[in-house]
């Protein structure tokens, strides 16, 4: 049996590799357009930021060494230009020579990854503008950096590349600015999550304009602009433009594969397309929720490995099937740790979902110690279950490990109620005795049974109809702000005051973060009051949400 893979990188690597440990009676192929392998492309911005990472440390892999240890044949700078499904064979091109092959199969595996967008910019293509998806890409920004010493920089697209990005470029002692359709960077994510990465920037002098797309790139007498849809024009030195990606599935479609809603190849648990003996990995295939089986394309190399692994594993006989993903993912800007796994609460929205929502501030570990930081939870579960359904954390310390942690409880359809029995690791280095993770869970438990009602920041700014809003901190706290409106009453007095407030009222409590308006929520219920909420994320989440919504408008 012959096996021809078209694309290296995570996924057709993976194939490859878990193909042969598997048999060594077949012969595998791989072809591949650009001139390296299984390369490193969510370190590309730390390669061009940090001086110590060499171009070797993102491509530690070489045909050469797969011939050595899996006596796989790679063939870079090799381009499938036709693949007849008839005859099962696939029509090459040598780029370094020019010449063309043919070359016959009994299995093939479409691993062609995804393509960046390339937006429609007028003059894109000039000496000093540049797309990131590849090491030759970097070695071409690292190049024009070194010799021509820009002082400013434009990122057109403010996703995980991009944001990582300008972190990367202002180690460089270069001005960013980020341009993005969005009003904040991070899209894919809530926006009060968004609005967190925004103040990072921010804090980080680096500019944001959102709700804006390039429209042109200019360049008169040595000045270079970047023109904006409104109008404006902000000057540069160099452009790099991060839109996204999107699957590569053009040779594909030729031969009449099909693809799915997403846009990217339409495949099985088995990674098998509708045509008989061709397959599909990777950033170019298609996926689906682990949570409720709904088709998802998120391109990370992650996904690409473990689809690579079942597909090498299937073809050879094996009894491996892919389970789906949660979209899991982490980025860092700055000081700033961001991380998501399972549904963000936008994406519940489309989908109708009946879910809870709080906002768990917490330090990642013992506050005594001065690496102590908060850390921002954002957990959603279904009303009726108690499922845990997504996660959303900010902060600067620990948030990798959370999002592991609730990534795994998602897999395992955990509950809520399941979270808070959690037996993690505690000491005061790593953790608090009750984890941020037990306390989302906790929250969202009583949320569930309605023992301990919660209301989100919009939810309150949002609402129609009379709600008493009381502000259960101190009074030099809330004289130095406060919620429109709100009354002070500090937690310490609240079982006296009770008696001066109406039980028929609808009720919201906060404090800065939500520990003590929880405290004194439970006052007022025990006391007889029906209607008592506190407020997700307290004070602190409430300006976040308020800056949005300012900003929105």
């Amino acid at each position: 049996m012959k096996i021809i893979i078209i694309g290296s990188v995570a996924a057709g690597t993976s194939v490859a590799a878990k193909a042969r440990r598997n048999r060594e009676d077949i012969e595998i192929v791989i072809y591949e357009k650009d001139s390296d392998i299984s390369y490193s492309g969510c370190g590309l911005p730390y390669y061009l930021g940090e001086d110590y990472i060499e171009r070797e440390d993102l491509t530690p892999r070489t045909p050469k060494w797969f011939k050595n240890r899996f006596n796989i044949d790679i063939k870079t700078q090799h381009e499938v230009l036709e693949v007849d499904t008839v005859h099962k064979q696939i029509k090459g091109c040598n780029l370094q020579t020019g010449t063309t092959f043919i070359d016959p199969f009994d299995r093939l595996v479409f691993a062609t990854g995804a393509t960046p967008i390339v937006p429609s910019i007028a003059n894109i293509n000039n000496h000093f503008t540049f797309m990131l998806r590849n090491v030759n890409h970097a070695d071409l920004i690292d190049t024009y950096i070194k010799k021509e010493k820009p002082q400013k920089a434009i990122i057109v697209g403010a996703g995980y590349i991009g944001l990582e990005l300008a972190e990367n470029l202002k180690k460089r002692n270069i001005q960013v600015t980020i341009i993005d359709m969005s009003l904040l960077p991070a899209p894919n994510l809530d926006e009060d999550i968004s609005i967190q990465v925004k103040n990072e920037l921010d804090k980080n002098e680096v500019q944001f304009i959102g709700s804006e797309t390039a429209q042109a790139i200019e360049e008169h007498q040595g000045k270079k602009h970047v023109v904006l849809n409104s109008g404006k024009k902000i000057s540069t030195d160099m452009v790099i433009v991060c839109v996204g990606v999107r699957p590569e599935t053009t040779l594909a479609t030729k031969c009449g594969v099909k693809l799915g809603i997403t846009g990217a190849i339409e495949v099985n648990q088995y990674m098998e397309t509708n045509l008989k003996e061709i397959y599909a990995v990777g950033d170019c295939a298609q996926s689906f929720s682990s949570i409720d089986n709904s088709p998802m394309w998120v391109p990370l190399g992650s996904t690409a490995n473990k689809m690579g692994r079942v597909c090498g594993d299937f073809i050879t006989k094996g009894n491996f099937a892919f389970q789906g993903i949660l979209g899991t993912g982490i980025f860092k800007v700055f000081d700033l740790a961001v991380a998501t796994t399972g549904f963000t609460e936008k994406q519940l929205q489309k989908k109708n979902r009946n879910y809870v929502v709080h906002h768990n501030i917490k330090p990642n570990q013992s506050e005594y110690f001065n690496t102590s930081k908060e850390m921002m939870i954002k957990m959603l579960a279904d009303k009726d279950t108690g499922k845990v359904l997504g996660a959303q954390i900010v902060g600067e310390n620990g948030v990798d490990k959370r999002i592991d942690v609730i990534a795994t409880a998602i897999s395992f359809r955990a509950t809520v109620h399941q979270l808070s029995h959690l037996d993690l690791a505690y000491a005061p280095p790593f953790s608090t005795t009750k984890d941020p993770v037990h306390y989302s869970g906790m929250v969202l438990r009583n949320a569930i049974t309605e023992r301990n009602k919660t209301l989100t920041p919009r939810e309150l700014m949002e609402a129609n109809e009379n709600i008493m809003v009381i502000d259960v901190r101190a009074s030099h706290q809330y004289n130095e702000g406060h919620i429109k409106n709100a009354i002070n009453i500090p937690l310490a007095d609240m079982r006296s005051k009770a008696l001066t407030i109406d039980k028929n009222n609808k009720i919201v409590m906060y404090c800065n973060k939500g520990v003590s308006g929880n405290a004194a929520q439970n006052i007022l219920q025990n006391l007889g009051f029906k209607e008592v909420y506190n407020l997700s994320g307290g004070y602190n989440n409430y300006v976040l949400t308020k800056s949005y919504l300012l900003s929105s408008k």
